[in-house]
């Protein structure tokens, strides 16, 4: 009965050991999928700045848009008026 129970104790070491270390290396690669996604997450907000500069956008907007900044004296501030003042 002694070497019954001492084999199943054994044995469930074993088990126990084998899904640590299964476990073990899931959570590494999580790891260094996360590590890639936060690269890449980097790499992407620098494109985003670099597709949405104000510099760019303007020069879009001149050359195919054909728009142009307005003059001082053309722009008109609209303001809403709120509804205590009507």
């Amino acid at each position: 009965m002694l070497v019954v129970a001492v084999t199943a104790s054994a044995l469930s070491v074993v088990g126990v050991r084998h899904a640590h270390r299964a476990a073990f290396v899931e959570l590494q690669a999580a790891n260094v999928e996360g590590d890639r996604l936060r690269e890449e997450w980097g790499m992407l907000q620098l494109e985003q700045g670099a597709w949405a500069g104000h510099s760019r956008v303007e020069r879009l907007a001149a050359d195919q848009l054909d728009m142009v900044l307005p003059e001082r004296r053309e722009i008109r501030v609209v303001t809403r008026r709120h509804e205590e003042e009507r």
